[in-house]
């Protein structure tokens, strides 16, 4: 269900955007406030593609000044960026960013933004986790039905919100279309998680029943996702190309995936210790996350045979390496109610399993 928040929260402007429309909410004086310099660093000139189905990238690294923790979730085709930094949302608009902070939150986190900027994600307070949508400043929270907590991740230009909500035995992905909830639940399943949508309505998540496995849901008709090899699979974004991104876990540590028609490309930013892959636009572009010893950092990848931004042509980070072909396994839509207890495998998917209160390391 969705409601208007009784403390809504409010995007406050730090660099050159104007927030005036948002006299029913809290004032400027009543966040925290910082003001954010873009950095944007060109990764590399190092590394090389190892296959000639491969695509090229420049990686432009994406970070907020003074922040330990960088995320890039999100990105629209006109290339504004969401995510969080340390514990507070982002926009970065052409390297302007704007923060995104719930009054009385603990924590804020963009996930996803449509071509109309629209923002998805979700914050916790004293009342626990809940999702929100943003529109022109004003702020709609999300709760699942019966939830104890509710996480927004994607959103398409029909204003379609897919994520995530958990009872008190399941975790269940949703689709809120105007504040109708599908409840969507992968057969047998313990965990089901609803990432990315695009306008299609072609949904992308993850499944655990035992292990993490990906999916794709058609109209209803699920089709398993698994870069071939053992470890998890998490697809995180669909673009409306049917490119799809993610994330996966393998002997090596924790990769980037790009799906082109059934065709596995591993993301892998120069030098990091680990890659995600967490959004994709029409264009192609990836953001993500990577670590290194100095922290996490965010990234924008942009195929070099798109039109990559003039500073980045200097420098070029190529991490990419061909997987091979998609299996995958049709599954029907189901309500499985099955009990929930997991542990997270490694370090994938932190950035969204462990903030579920659901998922944790031990």
């Amino acid at each position: 269900m969705t409601s208007k928040l009784s403390e809504p929260p409010i995007r406050v402007n730090l660099s050159r955007r104007n927030s005036t429309k948002n006299t029913k909410y809290f004032r400027g004086d009543d966040m925290r406030m910082a003001i954010l310099g873009a950095v944007a660093v060109s990764i590399g000139l190092f590394g090389a593609a190892v296959s000639a189905n491969s695509a090229a990238y420049t990686f432009t690294q994406i970070d907020v000044p003074g922040a330990s923790t960088n995320l890039a979730f999100g990105i629209n085709n006109a290339g504004q960026i969401v995510g969080s930094f340390n514990r507070s949302g982002f926009l970065d608009t052409g390297g302007s960013f704007t923060q995104i902070d719930a009054p009385g939150a603990a924590e804020t986190v963009a996930t996803g933004i449509n071509n109309a900027g629209q923002i998805v994600g979700w914050f916790e307070n004293i009342t626990g986790t809940h999702g929100f949508f943003e529109s022109g400043g004003r702020f709609t929270q999300i709760d699942g039905p019966g939830a104890v907590i509710t996480q927004a991740f994607g959103i398409n230009d029909a204003r379609q919100i897919v994520g995530l909500f958990g009872d008190s035995t399941v975790v269940h992905g949703f689709l809120d279309s105007g504040g109708s909830f599908t409840q969507i639940d992968v057969p047998g399943a313990v965990i089901t998680q609803a990432f990315g949508i695009n306008d299609a309505g072609q949904i992308v998540g993850l499944f655990y029943n035992g292990s993490f496995h990906g999916f794709l849901d058609t109209a209803g008709s699920f089709t398993q996702i698994d870069v071939p090899g053992p470890g998890a699979t998490e697809p995180f974004d669909i673009n409306d190309v049917g490119q799809i991104v993610g994330a996966f876990l393998d002997g090596t540590g924790t990769h980037g995936f790009l799906d082109t028609g059934g065709i596995f490309t591993a993301i892998d930013v120069p030098g990091a210790a680990e890659t995600q892959a967490f959004g994709i636009n029409d264009a192609g572009q990836i953001v993500g996350i990577f670590g290194t010893r100095t922290g996490q950092h965010g990234f924008v990848a942009t195929p070099i045979s798109e039109v990559p931004e003039p500073s980045s042509l200097a420098l070029l980070g190529v991490g990419v390496i061909g997987l091979g072909l998609l299996r995958r396994r049709l599954w029907p839509r189901h309500l499985p109610g099955a009990p929930f207890s997991i542990k997270h495998p490694g370090s994938i998917g932190r950035a969204v399993g462990q903030a579920s209160g659901w998922l944790n390391d031990d």
